[in-house]
């Protein structure tokens, strides 16, 4: 029997994360771990990334997926295995599969981008089925634990589970190293969180190598499975998230990897990160790094303005994964102009008179002032009744003389602020 079916909790340590470094380091090859002058400058400390977006199937989600498999029985092996991710453990269960011989059947939610389920199947080949359903990780995993039952097959499990925290803990084991190389000693660690197995693991390795290095973990704002689990005092499901950090999207932390981060409090901090901030260090990394970072692998780099950082300190930043749909950025970049205050949205009344648009032109906006979008609500309208426009601002400071020019005009202007029913209605419809 696989260690990961074992329902007791049995602590993990740097020498079981050694001992899956072993045992992997065959097929999975460590990634770079990349200085970055750009952040260190801006934040006064030694600022390394780790870039598990370069591993074969672009997330460190490899480790634990294949660590898991490769110590099933042959018994075990013969029944298939069953998994649920929302897009990065299922690529690396797919990659195992293949790479093992064995056949595989993954569980994935509908929101999962294309791109990930494409690169699910290239992984898996004839190894692999793919199976879209329910509209979040947990939906999915559902699914999968039933039809695992219902068949005999093994549910490898994305994050509860001791042996996807180990595999996932060899993260931290070739960090200590590469910075031993260096002559450096790890200070702090950003580490994203979903279901919590890669911060679990993290926390293993470095609670025994190097204890005094601080360990922080980021959740999405929209997500925060693990604080919520903290207030209570064991995992808990959240009613409701927001699925756009779909790599970290989970309503529930796992019970193991929570139990693990309760047994290592002391060095652990936790903070939450906006969507919108994801998407402006999304950006930059790729217009700065060219580092093509999915949502949940820009929230450690997202967080670190939330955290004072000793001057020359040595950090590291996990960058967790690189599998985004190019689709998806023109809502990355609407995101971040919202988030950084350079985008607004406004219903504009236009009265019945002429000349109204050319007012709203001329007396409104400010020289700076772009028109984003401009659409009447009523498409046989011209130059009168409603039109939602939306204005991107060249500096957020804009928006309170421009808010200004609006009250003291006839035009009625109202602005739509963002999680109200209004704006999430009409700017994403």
């Amino acid at each position: 029997m696989s260690e990961q079916e074992q329902p007791a909790f049995h602590a993990v340590h740097a020498a079981d994360v050694q001992a899956a470094q072993s045992k992997i380091s065959a097929v999975i090859e460590p990634t770079p771990l990349q200085y970055c002058p750009r952040l260190s400058q801006q934040y006064g400390a030694e600022i390394f990334l780790k870039r598990e977006d370069l591993q074969d199937v672009r997330s460190y989600k490899i480790r634990g997926a294949y660590y898991s498999i490769s110590r099933l029985s042959d018994e075990a092996r013969a029944a298939g295995v069953v998994a649920a991710s929302a897009g990065n453990h299922a690529q690396g269960v797919a990659y195992a599969c293949r790479a093992l011989g064995i056949q595989g059947k993954i569980f994935v939610p509908k929101p999962t981008p294309k791109q990930k389920r494409d690169r699910i199947l290239v992984h898996g080949g004839e190894n692999i089925e793919l199976v879209v359903v329910g509209d979040t990780f947990d939906a999915a995993a559902e699914a999968a634990r039933k039809d695992a039952a219902e068949r005999g097959a093994t549910m490898v499990e994305p994050f509860d589970a001791r042996d996807t925290v180990i595999g996932q803990g060899t993260v931290a084991a070739e960090i200590v190293s590469q910075l031993s190389v260096m002559g450096r000693e790890l200070d702090t660690i950003f580490v994203p969180v979903g279901g919590g197995g890669l911060l679990a693991g993290v926390l293993s390795y470095v609670s025994d190598m190097v204890p005094g290095t601080a360990v922080v973990g980021v959740e999405p704002e929209g997500a925060p499975s693990l604080e919520a689990a903290q207030e209570a005092g064991h995992p808990v499901t959240l009613n409701e998230i927001e699925s756009f950090v779909d790599g970290a999207a989970v309503k529930r932390t796992g019970d193991f990897p929570f139990a693990v981060i309760e047994e290592n409090l002391a060095r652990t901090h936790l903070l939450r990160c906006k969507e919108g901030a994801v998407c402006t260090s999304m950006l930059e990394l790729y217009q700065n790094e060219g580092i093509i970072a999915e949502p949940a692998g820009a929230l450690s780099v997202a967080a670190l303005s939330q955290m004072k950082l000793q001057p020359g300190s040595t950090v590291v930043c996990i960058i967790s994964g690189g599998n985004n749909d190019v689709l998806r950025y023109a809502e990355v970049m609407e995101r971040s102009l919202v988030h950084r205050g350079l985008k607004h949205y406004f219903l504009v009344n236009f009265p019945q008179e002429p000349g109204q648009l050319r007012t709203f032109l001329t007396d409104i906006l400010g020289p700076n002032d772009d028109i984003a979008l401009f659409e009447y609500l009523k498409k046989n309208n011209k130059e009168t009744g409603a039109a939602l426009v939306g204005l991107e601002l060249s500096c957020a400071s804009d928006l309170e003389p421009l808010l200004e020019r609006m009250e003291a005009s006839v035009i009625d202007c109202r602005r739509l602020l963002p999680g109200t029913p209004e704006y999430d209605f009409i700017v994403s419809a």
